[in-house]
C-alpha cells in the first residue's frame, strides 16, 4: 500500500502548519481514499454488469398436445454475417442459440420424430450438416454454456432431421412452439421438429 508522510503533505499543499497534516487526519485522509477507490471500483462493475447482452435471452412456451414445452435461449442476429458453415460451422455440436446452451423442457413424457423424450429439462444442440440430415440432439445436462463442455454420453435423445430453406431471412434467432413441434428459424434456414 502507497504511503504518505505528513512533511511531504505540508510541503505540497503550502502549509507550514505541522499540524495540519498530523497523524491523526493522516489516517483520515488515508480511509477516505480507500472508500473513495472502493465506490470507484463498485460503479464501474456494476456498469459491466448492466449493459445489455448482445444476444439477449428469450423465452418461449406453448402446448403441444398435452404437454407444456419450454424453451429457454439467446437470440443472436446475422447482421450480414454468413451463419452456416462459417459463424456456425458444419459437422460441428452447435448449443442452437448463443451464450448459455438452449434448454428445452417439457412436463410429459413427448414423442419427438417419434422417439420417446420423458419429461424433463434437457439442453438443446443441433448438429448442422451441409447435404444431409441434420441432428437434434438433447442432453440431460441442462446447465451448460455453449457446447464447449458437451458430452455426447449424457445425451437423452438423438433424431435426425432435415432443414427447410426459407425464401426470407429471419434476422435474430427465434423458436416457435405449434400444435405440431417447434422449429428454429435463422437467417434462411428452418429447422422443423415434430412432437406427438
Amino acid at each position: 500500500m502507497f504511503s504518505l508522510s505528513t512533511l511531504g503533505l505540508n510541503k505540497f499543499f503550502g502549509r507550514e502548519d505541522a499540524a495540519f497534516f498530523c497523524e491523526k487526519n493522516m489516517k483520515r485522509l488515508q480511509q477516505f481514499l480507500l472508500i473513495a477507490l472502493a465506490i470507484t471500483c463498485s460503479i464501474n462493475v456494476s456498469a459491466q454488469h448492466n449493459k445489455p447482452r448482445i444476444s439477449p435471452p428469450q423465452m418461449v412456451t406453448g402446448k403441444v398436445k398435452l404437454a407444456t414445452i419450454t424453451i429457454n435461449y439467446s437470440s443472436p442476429s446475422v447482421k450480414g454475417r454468413v451463419i452456416w458453415g462459417a459463424l456456425v460451422p458444419y459437422d460441428s455440436v452447435w448449443r442452437a442459440g448463443a451464450n448459455e446452451a438452449t434448454t428445452f423442457e417439457t412436463d410429459r413424457d413427448i414423442k419427438i420424430e417419434n422417439r420417446l423424450l420423458p419429461a424433463g429439462k434437457y439442453s438443446f444442440f443441433l448438429l448442422p450438416r451441409e447435404n444431409a440430415a441434420w441432428t437434434a440432439i438433447f442432453n440431460k445436462d441442462a446447465n451448460q454454456w455453449g457446447a464447449f463442455k458437451y458430452d455426447e454420453s449424457k445425451d437423452q435423445l438423438r433424431v435426425d432431421i432435415k432443414p427447410i430453406v426459407q425464401r426470407d431471412t429471419t434476422q435474430a434467432l427465434n423458436y416457435q412452439i405449434t400444435r405440431n413441434g417447434f422449429s428454429l428459424n435463422w437467417e434462411k434456414i428452418s429447422v422443423p421438429i415434430h412432437v406427438r
